[in-house]
Parts: structure tokens; sequence; C-alpha cells
């Protein structure tokens, strides 16, 4: 069962809204679309100890994108894998059976609540987050990737990668990011490679600020785009409008 509120605009375009999943109340700010058309749909996870409202204002997704609906989820709290192991900070599971799936269910009924009060387009659902929001785009394309049209994760890796199947992604990776350590996260992008069919060899993608892409083709359509800046665990300004731009170039057939 779920219910839904929907509370008063918390800015201008955000709005706050409201789930029942199991025992758990849960929340995300959602911006919809205006323009009456079937629009884009993505979700963007927030790092442990985030929060949706600061997800929403830095990343500003919506912004980039105002033809879509974008939903900043809010994560509850979670130990987390490298930090925070009493779970006092909020964050998301890390595989399938953690916290007895309760962000797996969230996402569920979310997609249906969303579906249902506006026009989505089914062929272009994407999700993006960034630490262990982004472990978590891992592992929503590992267990509802045949929901999706592309997914971007940033400064992540983590166990579920190795569930995948082919789809194109985009993933951002600071060299110096002391916390999920390149070799971490390259272990990651070899098993990306791998499922996804990939080219052994990347060409030159796009470039904003310190932001350099290498896009690693693949003859099914399901390229890999490995985003790399010389920082280290922050979340580079930059990002979402390369995030879109790579969105934008892919829906399912």
């Amino acid at each position: 069962m779920f219910s839904l509120l929907l509370i008063a605009a918390v800015a201008a375009d955000p709005r706050r809204v409201e789930w029942t999943v199991g025992d758990d109340k849960r929340e995300a700010l959602v911006v919809a679309s205006s323009s009456g058309e079937p629009a884009p749909l993505v979700f963007v996870w927030h790092g442990h100890g985030g929060t949706m409202r600061h997800a929403a204002t830095t990343t500003g997704f919506h912004k980039q994108w105002p033809g879509a609906v974008v939903v900043y989820p809010q994560g509850l709290p979670t130990p987390g894998a490298l930090t925070d192991p009493e779970g006092k900070k909020p964050g998301w599971q890390k595989v399938a059976g953690d916290q007895n799936d309760r962000d797996l269910k969230f996402f569920d009924d979310m997609l249906k609540t969303l579906k249902k009060d506006h026009k989505i387009d089914d062929k272009r659902i994407y999700s993006t987050g960034h630490s262990n929001g982004g472990a978590f785009t891992y592992l929503l394309w590992a267990q509802r990737g045949d929901v999706f049209a592309a997914v971007a994760p940033s400064a992540a890796g983590g166990r579920a990668v190795q569930g995948i199947k082919p789809l194109p992604c985009l993933h951002v990776m600071g060299e110096a990011d002391p916390l999920v350590t390149p070799a971490i996260q390259k272990r990651a992008i070899e098993l990306v490679k791998k499922a996804n069919g990939c080219d052994a060899d990347g060409k030159a993608w796009a470039k904003a600020g310190q932001l350099s892409g290498t896009q690693y083709g693949s003859k099914g359509g399901t390229p890999l785009v490995l985003l790399t800046h010389p920082g280290d665990h922050k979340y580079p300004a930059e990002a979402p409008e390369l995030i879109v731009k790579f969105f934008k170039e892919h829906a399912k057939k």
C-alpha cells in the first residue's frame, strides 16, 4: 500500500511529495514539466549524508532540463559503506535485500505515482546520483534496468555493478578521490565496458570546466562515457550540464 500527500510548494517550482512505503514515510522534491507533452523523467539521488533540498539546489537538473520531470528523493538513516557505520545519516541501500529493499520499493512507488500524475515518456527515464546515490543508481540498473534509457553514476562503485545488462552509461570520476578511490571506480567501469560490449579505445566526447569526457562506443548502442576531473570526491558543478547532454542523446528503442 502507498499513499500520496502533496504538500505546499517549497520554492517557486519544486514541490515536496510524500509517500508511505511499508511503515516508512518517504518524501521527494518533484519539479514537473509544464509543456503538456510526454516528458523525460530524471531521478537524482543525493550522496550519503545529503538531502533532497541540497541536491536540488546544487545540481539544478530541473534548470538544465526544464522540459523534464525531475525528482530529488530523500534518503533515510542508513549505515554507510565507507563512513557513518552507525547509520545516523541519510542514504540508500547498497545491495538487493539490504534494508528490506526499502529504497527499491520507494523507487517503484515513486515511478507509479509519477506516471499517474504526469505525462511521462516511457522511453526517456533516467537515473543519476553521487557517491552512495551513484551506487544506488548502479543498483537500480541491476534491479530495474528495463525501466531506464540511460544512467549516470558519479564517484561510485559497488557490488551491484556485477548484475547489470547493457545500458548507456556516463560515469563521473575524480582522479584524486580519497573516499571512493579511482581504483574502486575503475573496477566498476571495466565491468560496465564488458557488459555494454564497449570498444577498447575511447574517443573524445565533450568538455566543461575541468571535466573531460571519453566515449567508449558499442555496436549495440550502449556506450560508456567516462567523465573525469582532477578533483576529489566533491561533485563537480559542471557535471549536470554534461549528464543532461548524455541523457538527451539516448532514448529506449
